[in-house]
């Protein structure tokens, strides 16, 4: 057998499950590996050592009395630090929560407790979600394991970078702008963001209301449809939450592509993208037409003004949240965060009304190109990971910003709330680049069945960082 800490989710399940490990031997061995490597990723901001080894002792105990939850039962999980943990501290990686406690977990982290899954602890994340890159947080910048100057993205930096490193085999995120996405895409690792509304978010420190996630990142898509088994559904907690059935997402995972029409937008998504990454996505796209996928060329109208609409959406829900603290705690913020909050006290009410009504326009859009389609498939970022302090990046010969270059193709499938999965397809000079598949609303199915095929016939998602 591999080491432990090389087994992804599915694997070390089959492993207990046929008692070739137990759970406290699969949280020992992680714990260490955290121990040997975080001080230089600083992926994890609380490790719960002892906790996270009482829990497996109960686990343990429970399997051996024959008291079974499932497949996640006696498995390790991190928890970015914006998912409120009764007993571990909940930061948001701010001074402005540094030492709080909650008093109540969030549903998702009360929901893989009750699948009997281990908290291992913490992990890093930009300042309250508020930034793409992963750099801005009071306990500094999550590194990237496979160039440790070099940015993991963010906001979930800490959580992409852990299940890179194999300091955890499976970590929760939160996606506002693609902060689930741009980090598994810079980690090379596998990251879904669902349907709005079909993760609970309660408990997790907001960003903007109206465009936050949940989900996992993952090592494969068939990891992330075990994590969203467990934590779909409706939740009375979440206003926003969907009241509908949740479907066998593992039955889903047939391995066949026939029959499946993927639409290709090729303006927007891939012309304002580094050529090394399309390159590598378009070898993507010739394996998913391999195995039986129709391939199709289709534009979506208006999605060039995305990035413009999205912004005064996030200038005003994120203010509007932290108008307390920004009023007696400002200088706790670090000066990036600070700055944009303060800069959504000016933003006009009309800029946001017209931001949503565009948002409107282009879900009709997508909308219209899915009855054409079953799937959207774009390369998951526009670039490859960018060194820790660089604010330009270079594409197709000109220097464009960072931010806006990270977010450009992930942010479209949160203005629409629509499902995305980012995975692994490649390397451009040494770091990962990542195809992504987006489908209709609630149709995590089709989506994760997609990924698990592309993954069945290729390794990316295998390959690991030399630490």
């Amino acid at each position: 057998m591999s080491a432990i800490t090389d087994l992804d989710l599915a694997e070390l399940s089959a492993a207990v499950a046929t008692k070739q490990l137990s759970p406290v031997e699969i949280t020992r061995a992680f714990l260490q590996r955290i121990e040997a490597l975080n001080p230089r990723l600083n992926a994890f901001i609380t490790v719960a050592a002892e906790q996270a080894l009482d829990q497996a002792r109960a686990q343990e105990a429970e399997m051996q009395a024959g008291r079974l939850r499932g497949p996640l039962q006696g498995l390790p999980i991190g928890h970015k630090d914006l998912y409120a943990t009764k007993d571990l501290p909940t930061t948001g990686g701010s001074r402005i929560l540094e030492g709080q406690v909650p008093e109540q977990n969030a549903t998702v982290v009360e929901r893989l407790l009750e699948a009997g899954m281990i908290t291992l602890g913490k992990l890093n994340t930009h300042e309250f979600a508020y930034g793409p890159t992963g750099v801005h947080s009071a306990a500094g910048p999550s590194r990237n394991p496979w160039d440790l100057e070099r940015i993991t993205a963010g906001s979930s930096g800490g959580s992409g970078g852990a299940v890179a490193a194999g300091l955890v085999p499976v970590a929760s995120g939160s996606d506002t702008g693609g902060s689930i996405r741009m980090p598994a895409a810079c980690c090379g690792v596998t990251g879904l963001k669902p349907t709005y509304g079909r993760v609970s978010r309660a408990g997790i420190l907001p960003l903007c209301w109206t465009m936050d996630h949940a989900g996992p990142l993952a090592c494969s898509a068939r990891d992330a449809a075990l994590i969203l088994q467990a934590t779909a559904g409706h939740d009375p907690r979440d206003a926003a939450s969907a009241v509908k059935p949740v479907p066998d997402y593992l039955a889903a995972l047939t391995g066949s592509l026939a029959g499946l029409k993927i639409g290709v937008p090729r303006r927007y998504f891939f012309d304002q993208a580094q050529e090394a990454v399309v390159r590598r996505v378009e070898e993507a796209l010739a394996v998913l037409a391999d195995q039986g996928a129709q391939l199709v060329e289709v534009e979506i109208p208006y999605i060039e003004h995305a990035q413009l609409a999205a912004l005064p959406i996030y200038l005003a829900e994120a203010t509007a949240f932290h108008e307390d603290w920004l009023g007696d705690k400002a200088d706790l913020y670090t000066d990036q965060v600070r700055s944009f909050l303060e800069l959504g006290e000016h933003l006009l009410a009309k800029d946001y009304l017209h931001a949503q009504r565009y948002r409107t326009l282009l879900g009709q859009s997508m909308a219209a190109v899915f009855t054409e389609v079953d799937l959207l498939a774009t390369p998951g970022l526009a670039i490859t990971a960018t060194p820790l302090a660089e604010e330009m990046v270079s594409i197709r010969g000109q220097e464009v910003p960072v931010f806006g270059a990270l977010l450009r193709n992930t942010e479209p499938f949160d203005q629409t709330g629509l499902p995305a999965l980012v995975v692994p397809c490649g390397f451009a000079e040494g770091l990962p680049v990542s195809l992504q598949l987006a489908g209709r609303a609630f149709d995590e199915e089709t989506v994760l069945r997609a990924g698990d095929a592309y993954q069945r016939v290729t390794d990316w998602h295998q390959q690991r960082p030399k630490l």
